[in-house]
């Protein structure tokens, strides 16, 4: 039975990921997962005792200000045993714009016998709004460094998100890359490196 259940919604895939691994870094929480809301926002799902799922929450507040977003936060002492009907239910494909409704642990399984290599790489995250600045840009990453590409996300709204994987300078390289090739063809939102990426984070992610 969880004692807290906290709530982070902000806007966009790549600031989600990066307050969602800085929260796993500095508060004894659990990621439950991502879920969207059919616009920009996400919303991120943890729980925890009630001091580390405020202190996560406070962590989200201020990174989120730090990268020019804005956070609702919430923090549920001791849910109603009910509410867990509508944070568990089977995930699925958004018909509208092909991207999952939520983004949870158990969408990627482990695949047996792998190493945890990949949870030791950095990862690189570079979210535009349009489809043809994604592609050029993904293909300008690919080609400018040694990484991997992990997969693409899409939230609606025309907002995808890339994300690759390698060592940290090589990751660095291509997210640079990436972000001057968006050019006048789409919005760049946001393009970031994580270093150490959270094992619960890279979880909610292709393998």
């Amino acid at each position: 039975m969880m004692n807290a259940l906290g709530l982070i919604e902000i806007p966009f895939f790549s600031i989600t990921a990066l307050v969602a691994d800085a929260v796993l870094k500095t508060a004894r929480v659990c990621l439950l997962g991502f879920e969207t809301t059919g616009n920009e926002n996400l919303m991120i799902k943890l729980v925890g005792n009630v001091a580390d799922v405020e202190a996560a929450l406070a962590t989200a507040e201020s990174l989120a200000e730090e990268m020019g977003a804005s956070a609702i936060v919430r923090c549920i002492s001791k849910p109603d045993p009910t509410l867990d009907g509508m944070l568990a239910f089977p995930n699925a494909q958004n018909p509208l714009y092909g991207g999952r409704d939520q983004f949870l642990p158990t969408d990627h399984p482990k695949p047996e016998n792998k190493n945890m290599s990949n949870t030791q790489q950095a990862i690189g995250i570079l979210e535009t709004q349009g489809l043809t600045a994604i592609l050029e840009a993904t293909d300008a990453m690919l080609k400018s460094a040694n990484v991997t590409l992990v997969g693409k996300e899409k939230i609606g709204a025309a907002y995808v998100t890339v994300i690759v994987k390698g060592d940290v300078a090589a990751v660095t390289a291509a997210v640079d890359a990436g972000s001057k090739a968006v050019g006048a063809l789409g919005k760049l939102v946001a393009a970031h490196v994580i270093a150490r990426p959270h094992e619960e984070l890279t979880a909610l992610l292709p393998k």
